[in-house]
Parts: C-alpha cells; sequence; structure tokens
C-alpha cells in the first residue's frame, strides 16, 4: 500500500528566530518563554497539525523559505516556560506573513516543491567522499574549539550527518539560508563542504599572517 502523504495546512503559525533552521529529517529543541510563544503554542497544540513554521528574519522581514516542524514532545518548567521538540515536517515557501489575528505571526505557506522533504527515505549522494569530509571537519572543530560525539558522528547516515551539521556549527544567518534553500542534499553537502574548506583556508591565512 502507497505511503498517504498529510495533508498540510495552508497557513501555519511562524517562529522567526535568527540562526535556527530545521533541515529534513531532523529534530530541534527550542526553549519557549516569550508569552505570545506560549499563546502560540497552546494554539499549536490544540490544532489537528501540530505544526510551527521556523523561519529566519532577513532585512526588514522574513526569508522566502522556511521548515515545518511538528511538535512531537513537550513539557512545562515549574517558572511557566515550554521545552519543545519539532520534528522536521517539509520545507515551505513563505507566501504572506499575516499579522493581527494572534499576538504571534502566521503565514500563508506554499508546500509545492519540497515533496523530497516528505519522503520516507532520503535521497542518495554518490559523490560524497566521506572520509575526506570527516577529515576537513575534525580540522574544523578542532579550529574552532568545538566538541562533537565523533563515535554518533561516524555512525550517523550521510543526510543525518549533513543536516545536523548545517543546523549545528557556527555559520551565518545568510549561510545557513542558503543550506537550508539548497535543492538537494548533495547540492547542501557540497556547499556545506565549501564553507568548512573556506573557514578552514582563512584559518590558516589568519595563522600564517601571526607568524
Amino acid at each position: 500500500m502507497a505511503r498517504r502523504e498529510p495533508t498540510l495546512p495552508d497557513t501555519i503559525p511562524l517562529f522567526p528566530l535568527p540562526g535556527a533552521v530545521l533541515l529534513p529529517r531532523t529534530r530541534l529543541p527550542l526553549q519557549i518563554f516569550e508569552p505570545r510563544y506560549l499563546q502560540m503554542m497552546e494554539d499549536v497544540l490544540k490544532s489537528g497539525h501540530r505544526l510551527i513554521g521556523m523561519i529566519q528574519p532577513a532585512g526588514d522581514g522574513l526569508a522566502g523559505v522556511g521548515t515545518a516542524g511538528r511538535v512531537t514532545m513537550f513539557s512545562e518548567t515549574d517558572d511557566g516556560r515550554m521545552m519543545i521538540s519539532l520534528a522536521a515536517e517539509s520545507r515551505f515557501r513563505l507566501v504572506e506573513a499575516i499579522e493581527g489575528f494572534t499576538p504571534y505571526l502566521r503565514g500563508r505557506v506554499d508546500w509545492s516543491g519540497f515533496k523530497r522533504d516528505r519522503a520516507a527515505q532520503p535521497g542518495d549522494d554518490p559523490g560524497f567522499d566521506r572520509p575526506a569530509f570527516m577529515e576537513r571537519l575534525s580540522r574544523y572543530m578542532a579550529a574552532h574549539e568545538l566538541s562533537t560525539d565523533w563515535n554518533a558522528a561516524e555512525e550517523a547516515e550521510d543526510e543525518l550527518l549533513v543536516n545536523s551539521l548545517a543546523m549545528l556549527l557556527p555559520l551565518g544567518v545568510e549561510e545557513k539560508q542558503a543550506l537550508l534553500e539548497a535543492e538537494t542534499m548533495p547540492d547542501r553537502r557540497a556547499m556545506l563542504d565549501g564553507l568548512i574548506e573556506f573557514a578552514l583556508h582563512i584559518g590558516g591565512d589568519d595563522e600564517e599572517r601571526m607568524h
């Protein structure tokens, strides 16, 4: 029997947050404490879809592409904050931001063009030289004094590794948006690899100038 694709709403709540992107088949933990977003959570939990649109600010507005995450876990702390986990459902293109009906923004969104996000299995990336990528990543992490669970990284599937790094590495807002908007997994992997290599090159130049 063919897998039935879930019906996605035309309008979803938006959570603008710079530097926070949600990529296909990943999860994003969030801490909610602002009153408007606590209200958003109350409304989302009553909805049938439980979707929140993660989107980055851009200039005076919002980025053109974000990702809807489904609330799969939530808990409330003693001081009224909410800890939630979002599972990526699909990227979307923002058609229009809607203000005034709720204390938080809502967005009219277009899901077309992102059907691949909702596939059960990730796409292939036959050109991925994983050992070379991991070697560059190791040098990048050391240069930036970052730590990671290398055993988990080695065991992660290619797409999960690339998407998780795109979300977690200390990259700029524009770089994260470009990674989010990459059409395919090979495109995103190549872009991320290029950013890591560029950072290593710049770091090497800085080191040479110091000596």
